[in-house]
């Protein structure tokens, strides 16, 4: 199957995506995860992307449009995939339907704003494998290190609540309205996030008809 799950900063998605992909056998696609890396390992692309995610702000879409190009041309997309993070806006899904990708479903975990502030500053993530937990609902075996990898986990500096709430205004603006543009295309399908990550994805699953 290939698929697009969308929802606010802090929805649970990343979470959803991931377990979505190992009961499927695909791969998570985060570009989110991408562009830590880039930034993590100083490269041209990270340093471009900085100064945009440090302050809620969108990665310009060439950029991040070339990383998805050359993800999707990979041997184990070839069976499907799980697109975490792109599209955000109306224009990279329209530059995603000029790549030839036809979609299955687009799947969007529905959380409130108030929901979502009060549960980004629980969240913890891995810098080195981008994995992440939170202190209340997924947190690590021992609440400090990464359970994949080993690393200590951090706060992420666009997990602060002024920026969290910048985030929500950039969503709102340019990424909900994907919600309207694929319910045009009849593949939209909602999912209630609140609730254990268990009984979303149960959700999940059952919306995706698995």
């Amino acid at each position: 199957m290939k698929i697009i799950f969308l929802g606010a900063p802090g929805a649970g998605k990343g979470t959803q995506a991931d377990r979505t992909a190992l009961r499927l056998g695909i791969p998570t696609i985060s570009t989110g995860a991408i562009i830590r890396a880039a930034l993590a390992n100083g490269t041209e692309m990270g340093q471009k992307a900085k100064q945009f995610i440090e302050r809620g702000a969108l990665v310009p879409d060439d950029v991040v449009i070339g990383i998805i190009r050359e993800r999707l041309a990979e041997s184990d997309c070839k069976d499907g995939f799980i697109l975490d993070g792109f599209p955000r806006t109306v224009p990279q899904a329209i530059a995603l339907d000029a790549m030839g990708v036809k979609l299955d479903a687009v799947l969007s975990i529905e959380v409130s704003d108030e929901e979502i502030l009060g549960r980004m500053t629980g969240r913890r993530v891995c810098a080195k494998c981008g994995t992440s937990y939170h202190i209340a609902t997924l947190p690590a075996k021992d609440g400090v290190h990464c359970d994949k990898c080993g690393t200590e986990l951090t706060v992420r500096a666009d997990d602060a609540p002024e920026v969290v709430k910048s985030r929500l205004e950039v969503y709102h603006s340019t990424t909900e309205p994907l919600k309207d543009y694929y319910a045009k295309v009849g593949n939209l399908r909602l999912v209630d996030g609140i609730g254990t990550v268990d009984e979303i994805s149960e959700r999940t699953l059952k919306a995706l008809g698995v």
